[in-house]
């Protein structure tokens, strides 16, 4: 092995394992979320057929100006028990714009979120252990990454 090699794997390893160390990168954190989503995807995806679309209120504009500021709002004030509301974004590079777990809360949330293109957006109401999902089309004129 190479004397350069061998130096910088080992400032390179020693880098990471300061930051694991420090709580900057939490490997499992990162899975676990993006197992939550899959899950979530999944458990939706089966409810979404028998649920009823108006059990909440889903605005978003249907042409944005701009891609980096898009804004949304769900009310699912209507709703009992609403523990979790989250916006997903389908052709972004990560889906998951936007999650909000509503302890005791009133199911109202108001947001921007960014957009890179356009494209579907889904919004997840979990209320009582179930997920509902409406889903709008929103076409970004601007896009948000640099565009």
């Amino acid at each position: 092995m190479k004397r350069r090699l061998f130096l910088k794997s080992a400032m390179a390893g020693s880098a990471v394992a300061t930051a694991v160390g420090a709580g900057l990168l939490m490997p499992s954190t990162v899975f676990a979320a993006s197992a939550e989503f899959k899950a979530m995807s999944n458990k939706t995806k089966a409810s979404a057929a028998s649920a009823s679309a108006g059990s909440f209120k889903f605005k978003a504009p249907k042409i944005a100006e701009n891609g980096a500021v898009v804004p949304m709002e769900i009310d699912a004030s209507k709703m009992s028990d609403v523990s979790n509301i989250s916006v997903l974004v389908r052709n972004n590079t990560t889906p998951l714009a936007a999650s909000f777990n509503l302890s005791g809360a009133v199911g109202f949330v108001s947001t921007r979120i960014k957009m890179g293109k356009t494209s579907k957006v889904d919004a997840l109401v979990t209320a009582g252990g179930h997920a509902t999902k409406v889903t709008k089309e929103v076409k970004v004129t601007i896009g948000g990454c640099g565009g």
